[in-house]
C-alpha cells in the first residue's frame, strides 16, 4: 500500500498538497509521478528521448498482452478524445460505413465525430442503462454488407456501465469488420487482452487508469491493419493514424511536437504499473469501487444502474428529492477539504460520480464519506437522503 501513496515525507519536502480525485480523470498521481516532470530541458528530437518514446511504445503494448510483431502503439498530444478522432477518420475506407454501439455519452461522441467529418453511420441504440443487445446489433451486420468498422465504448464512465466488447468484437470479426473500442476509462484499470478480447484497435490516454499527467494519448492497433489505412482517404491532417505511425516507424519520434515532461510523468507512471502489478492495481480499483458503493449506500444514495452491470470503476447516484440538495455547494464543501466530485452526463437523470481511478485506496474513501456526509448535514440536506 505505501508504494501507491505519497510519503508524509516527501510530500513535506516538495510542499505540494495532496488532493483525491473522484471525478473520471485525470486522476490522483503519486509523488514520484509528478516528480518526474523535473528533468533537464531537453530538444525531444535528441536520440536519448527518441529511447524513451521506443520502449514507452513496447510498455503500452504489453499491457494489453499484444505481440509486437501483430500490434503497435501509437501516441498523439491530446486527450482521450483525439484517438477516438484518430481512429474514426483514419481507419475507414472510402464507401463503407462505421457500425456504433451507442448506449451513452462516450459513444454518442463518437456519433458526433463522424458527423463531423461527414462519414456514413449507423447507430445500434440502447438505453443508458442497458447492455446492448447482441442480436440486435448482428442484424443490423446481417443487413449492412458495407460497414468496415464496429465501434464499441468499453466503460461508459457517465454511467459505469461495462459493455461486452469481446462479444461485439466477436460479431464484428464474423462479417469481416475491424473492431474498435473505447478503452480510455479501462486501459491499465481492468485486465484486458487485446486479441482475447477480439479487439483490433483500442485507445486511451495518460492520465486515466496509467495514472500519469494529462496531455499524452495513444491508440494500440494491429500493425497490418494501420499499414493498410495508408491507402483510405485523408480526413485529417494532424490526427492521422497512418501518418502519425509512419513517422514513428522513420525517425522515432512524434511527428509534432510532444508534451515533454508528460513523457517524462508517464514513463514513471507505467514503471509504477508494472510494480504493483496488473491483478493487484485491478484488486485496488475493485476495493476502492467497493467502499465508494457501500458509503454512498450507507448515505442512502440510489445508483443509476445495478450492480451487475457495473464495470467496478464509476459509481453513479441519482441527485436526492430534496430542495435543500445542491450540488455545487455540496462539490465546494468537498473540495476545499481536498475531495474532488463530478457531475452527471446523463440526459435524463441528474447525476454525480464518483471514480476509483488513480492512486488511492479504501482509507481516501473512508476520508472522502466523512467529508461528504459533514457537507449534507451543513447544508441541511436529510441523512439518508430522500427520494
Amino acid at each position: 500500500m505505501i508504494g501507491f501513496y505519497s510519503s508524509i515525507y516527501h510530500t513535506f519536502l516538495m510542499g505540494i498538497k495532496r488532493n483525491i480525485l473522484l471525478n473520471p480523470g485525470p486522476a490522483t498521481t503519486t509523488d514520484t509521478v509528478k516528480m518526474a516532470q523535473v528533468v533537464p530541458d531537453i530538444c525531444p528530437r535528441e536520440d536519448e528521448f527518441v529511447e524513451i518514446l521506443k520502449q514507452m511504445r513496447k510498455d503500452l503494448v504489453r499491457i494489453v498482452h499484444c505481440d509486437l510483431n501483430e500490434f503497435t502503439a501509437v501516441l498523439f498530444c491530446g486527450s482521450g478524445t483525439v484517438t477516438m478522432d484518430a481512429c474514426i477518420n483514419s481507419l475507414l475506407p472510402e464507401n463503407k460505413k462505421i457500425l456504433i454501439v451507442n448506449n451513452g455519452a462516450y459513444s454518442a461522441r463518437a456519433a458526433d465525430i463522424c458527423r463531423h467529418y461527414g462519414l456514413p453511420f449507423i447507430e445500434a441504440r440502447f438505453d443508458i442503462d442497458e447492455r446492448p443487445d447482441l442480436d440486435a446489433v448482428e442484424d443490423i451486420l446481417k443487413k449492412n454488407s458495407d460497414i468496415h468498422m464496429v465501434y464499441a465504448t468499453h466503460n461508459e464512465t457517465g454511467t459505469g456501465l461495462l459493455n461486452p466488447v469481446r462479444e461485439i468484437g466477436a460479431l464484428a470479426h464474423r462479417y469481416g469488420c475491424v473492431s474498435v473500442v473505447d478503452t480510455i476509462s479501462t486501459y491499465a484499470m481492468l485486465p484486458i487482452d487485446l486479441k482475447k478480447d477480439n479487439i483490433d484497435f483500442c485507445m486511451a490516454s495518460a492520465q486515466k487508469g496509467l495514472m500519469a499527467t494529462a496531455g499524452l494519448s495513444f491508440v494500440i492497433g494491429r500493425t497490418e491493419l494501420i499499414e493498410r489505412s495508408g491507402k483510405y482517404p485523408k480526413r485529417s491532417y494532424y490526427c492521422n493514424l497512418y501518418r502519425e505511425y509512419k513517422h514513428f516507424e522513420e525517425k522515432g519520434e512524434m511527428h509534432f511536437t510532444p508534451p515533454v515532461q508528460t513523457v517524462y510523468a508517464l514513463r514513471q507512471a507505467i514503471k509504477e504499473y508494472f510494480e504493483e502489478g496488473e491483478t493487484e492495481k485491478f484488486q485496488r480499483h475493485m476495493r476502492v469501487h467497493r467502499a465508494i458503493r457501500e458509503g454512498l449506500k450507507r448515505l442512502g444514495f440510489r445508483e443509476v444502474i445495478d450492480e451487475g452491470s457495473q464495470s467496478g470503476l464509476v459509481a453513479a447516484a441519482v441527485y436526492p428529492n430534496d430542495e435543500n440538495w445542491d450540488f455545487m455547494k455540496i462539490h465546494d464543501h468537498c473540495y476545499h477539504r481536498g475531495f474532488t466530485i463530478y457531475p452527471g452526463k446523463l440526459f435524463n437523470v441528474n447525476s454525480f460520480r464518483l471514480c476509483s481511478l488513480g492512486a488511492i485506496d479504501t482509507a481516501d474513501i473512508e476520508a472522502f464519506f466523512k467529508v461528504f456526509k459533514e457537507a449534507l448535514v451543513s447544508n441541511d440536506v436529510t441523512v439518508p437522503v430522500k427520494y
